[in-house]
């Protein structure tokens, strides 16, 4: 006897996959398992305005890209006529570089971005290089920071505790050591500083607050700390000494680089403009992995063309299971194995009611010519041949008509697929000379029944998301489909047979 343990571990197999490929799309892009969740974009506009002297200018700005919590999926930038602009990598971090041979007066610069709030941000944080910067303190300063250092040493256990230990002391008005400091210095600098004499590595970013409808917003300066045992950057909020990062803050300089350079003009200052929208889980997956620019083989790397027929094509799957569902536990009998599942995808295109209607319109007629075709002893591929330039002419008179008599929902049964209409006309007709019309009229009835559910299925929201979305549903259902293979019980439409045998 045949062992079935291979069986078994195929359908494990198929499970297996099917899930974790499903919870890799939804922990890694983020895709909902319900439809109609909308995602977050932050659109934020940087405006940088100088005045230029008519010496050739040059404008370096730090540019944001992906990190904790965003992920950036566009930018772009505007000037005046005369700017060449580039968008580039440099060791200091994503910069936007502006340049000209000559202008003078006003001058306006717009960068814009878009950033995808998303937990599962690829975001790879990059460890300091080289060694700690070394700080020059004059004798005062040099004596305030040591006896800061030393408080803030005995109350700390690591470097991130000590840079928050030293933040909560520039906020005590009490301390003279501090005022010495912040007399000359702002705070994000005092506490590098202090910091690097530690030979802790730090750096002040600027970190922008995200509010819907802002204008004009400045930049906050804030301090990451680099922690050794967790090999990331800690970020802290010298505002309210707070550590980590909010979810509404996005650091824009993320190397810890000057925000703005600007050479051949002066009076120099940028600006932030915000405004928050929501976009579509489809949306949303399709910019993620365009701005990741990774080989996936996701189907909405594919243009919008080719994912509106898959969005068909992955649905094809559920109907197959219903069907086997529905002959091998129910034990209802259709014409043909698969016809009801092309028809209930004519069905989505055509809506139900106009469906059926042509449907009983289309095989009625043609079964009536086939009945004609059958006296003329044919051979059987001219017989199929025939059959299927008949139902051509029926689809093309029934369009005609309906155009004709204002039926706009006709035109639609063109979407029949002709071939499989034919095959039906032909196996109803050999049944109705072998079996008689109840049979037909059994067959046909259970395919139609059967594509009308098959279409209530393929026409849910979750369920089309879900196949759209989850390559890994149609390992489940395959392996749904091969567990009801293997079914040999009796059908419920048998247990009728055995009814007067439970009665005695």
């Amino acid at each position: 006897m045949t062992s079935r343990i291979p069986f078994y571990i195929l359908i494990s197999l198929l499970i297996i996959s099917g899930i974790g490929l499903s919870m890799y799309r939804h922990d890694v892009y983020g895709v909902p398992w319900t439809p109609g969740k909308e995602r977050a974009v932050w659109e934020v506009e940087a405006r940088v305005q100088f005045d230029a002297i008519g010496d050739p200018v040059q404008v370096k700005m730090s540019a944001p890209g992906t990190q904790q919590g965003f992920t950036l999926i566009d930018e772009s930038t505007s000037s005046p006529p005369g700017y060449s602009v580039v968008i580039h990598n440099t060791k200091d971090g994503r910069q936007a570089d502006w340049a000209t041979r000559t202008a003078i007066g006003k001058q306006v610069l717009y960068y814009k971005t878009q950033l995808l709030v998303d937990d599962q941000a690829q975001y790879k944080p990059v460890p300091p290089k080289g060694d700690v910067a070394e700080v020059s303190l004059s004798n005062p300063q040099q004596t305030a920071a040591t006896a800061l250092l030393t408080h803030a040493r005995d109350l700390s256990a690591d470097d991130v505790t000590l840079a928050r230990e030293l933040i909560r002391e520039l906020h005590d008005k009490q301390n003279q050591n501090a005022a010495v400091l912040l007399d000359t210095m702002s705070p994000a600098d005092v506490v590098t500083s202090l910091l690097s004499l530690e030979n802790i590595h730090s750096r002040i970013v600027s970190g922008l607050t995200l509010e819907d409808g802002r204008r004009r917003q400045s930049v906050s300066p804030m301090v990451e700390v680099w922690d050794k045992q967790q090999k990331n950057w800690q970020l802290f909020n010298l505002t309210t000494g707070e550590q980590g990062k909010p979810e509404n803050v996005m650091i824009w300089n993320q190397q810890g680089n000057a925000l703005l350079d600007v050479v051949g003009g002066r009076n120099s200052n940028i600006s932030f403009s915000i405004i928050a929208q929501d976009i579509t889980p489809q949306r949303a997956t399709q910019e993620k992995i365009k701005a990741e620019d990774l080989l996936n083989f996701s189907i909405h790397s594919l243009p919008l063309e080719e994912q509106a027929m898959f969005k068909t094509i992955m649905l094809v799957p559920i109907g197959a299971l219903i069907v086997v569902f529905l002959r091998v536990i129910i034990g209802l009998k259709t014409s043909g194995t698969f016809m009801p599942v092309l028809i209930a995808v004519a069905f989505v295109q055509t809506q139900l009611l106009t469906g059926i209607v042509g449907f009983l319109l289309i095989v009625g007629t043609g079964l009536i010519i086939r009945s004609y075709l059958s006296k003329l002893n044919l051979l059987l591929v001219a017989r199929i041949s025939a059959v299927i330039i008949t139902v051509i002419l029926i689809i093309s008179i029934f369009t005609v008509v309906a155009f004709k008599i204002g039926l706009i929902e006709g035109l639609t049964i063109t979407f029949f697929p002709m071939i499989i209409l034919s095959w039906t006309i032909e196996r109803m007709s050999i049944l109705w000379e072998e079996e008689g019309a109840k049979e037909v009229f059994i067959q046909g009835g259970g395919s139609l029944l059967t594509s009308v559910l098959i279409y209530l299925a393929m026409t849910t929201p979750i369920i089309r998301h879900l196949t759209f979305n989850f390559i890994g549903v149609q390992f489940l259902i395959l392996a749904a489909i091969l567990i009801l293979g293997n079914y040999t019980g009796y059908r419920l439409s048998e247990l009728r047979r055995f009814k007067p045998l439970a009665e005695d």
